[in-house]
């Protein structure tokens, strides 16, 4: 067996008390506690937070991992609900104007924009402006559509994919949002539905979804272009990130499965606790600090925050 001498070129330090600016792969003993530590690169890993307030399922999210917002969704039926996360709990704050679900979202839990999703019966082209207290409808999508997908804020945003009433159903369509009106622009190389989305309006990244579960496209501002594939195909997955450094999670067939992008490549890291699909996520967090609340089955409430990066571990030695 290797020594950690051989590996490090030094003994493991005795210590007094922990090193305040420890380097990977550093291991020392503390002699106050009588352990053994050591600093680890963790690729990620999922914790147990507190519940929504409503249970539902195909819901919009936006925001951080300690600053998030939910909306709509089934419960069933339909709902407005808007909960807003502050980092500890979920708070119930004002509801959007027109309950729907499967309808995409961006921003922030300050400033979020809710577009287009499914009504009873129909799809919407419907956009809602959150300004952090009130919802107020905007000009619309130029087509109703459900299981749409998105990046980007408030202010600046895109949509992409989905389905709609239009022939094919499954679109490949793409609009740019101004914060004032939607305009087409190009179209992604494969029509989607139920995909993840995630990044800024001018680079973002689209992934998963049918009918080619693992397909990934890196939108540049003006062209779509396939990248390399997710590992786990899979659809109704959440995301949160940007073009470069990108987090999915969860999806259908019913998964917890949980992949890092890094502008190249997708990473299998640590799976949610809760394995779910038609979830949602802070769109607006990172690969290393994400939220996962919602999906099913069953209905769920739950959420969890994943968090990557060096972390401080302790060594059985018994």
């Amino acid at each position: 067996m290797t020594t950690y001498k051989e590996i490090r070129g030094t003994n493991i330090e005795a210590v007094a008390s922990d090193p305040s600016n420890p380097v990977e792969g550093q291991v020392w003993y503390n002699t106050t506690t009588n352990v053994v530590k050591g600093l680890i690169n963790n690729l990620g890993s999922w914790a147990t937070a507190n519940n929504m307030n409503t249970a539902r399922n195909v819901l919009a999210g936006a925001g951080t991992q300690t600053a998030a917002l939910a909306f709509g969704g089934g419960t069933p039926p339909n709902t407005a609900i808007t909960e807003s996360y502050n980092g500890t709990n979920w708070t119930e704050v004002n509801d959007l104007n027109t309950a729907r679900s499967s309808l995409g979202g961006c921003g922030t839990n300050t400033a979020a924009l809710g577009f287009g999703g499914y009504l009873t019966p129909g799809y919407t082209a419907l956009t809602e402006l959150w300004n952090g207290t009130n919802w107020t409808e905007v000009n619309d999508l130029n087509i109703g559509v459900t299981l749409v997908a998105g990046a980007g804020t408030n202010t600046a945003a895109l949509a992409f994919g989905g389905t709609s009433a239009e022939t094919p159903p499954t679109e490949a369509k793409t609009e740019l949002w101004n914060g004032t009106n939607w305009t087409e622009v190009n179209n992604m190389n494969t029509a989607k539905e139920s995909g993840g989305g995630l990044g800024i309006q001018t680079a973002a990244l689209a992934f998963g979804g049918a009918p080619v579960p693992a397909a990934t496209e890196l939108w540049n501002g003006t062209n779509w272009t396939a990248v390399n594939n997710l590992n786990t195909g899979r659809i109704r997955l959440a995301a949160a990130g940007i073009s470069t450094a990108g987090l999915a999670f969860g999806g259908s067939p019913t998964t917890g499965a949980t992949e890092s992008w890094n502008g190249s490549n997708w990473t299998e890291v640590g799976d949610l606790g809760t394995a779910r699909s038609n979830l949602a996520g802070s769109t607006a967090g990172t690969n290393a600090a994400a939220l996962a609340f919602g999906g099913n089955p069953p209905l769920l409430a739950a959420t969890e925050e994943f968090s990557a990066g060096p972390a401080t571990v302790t060594f059985d030695v018994s």
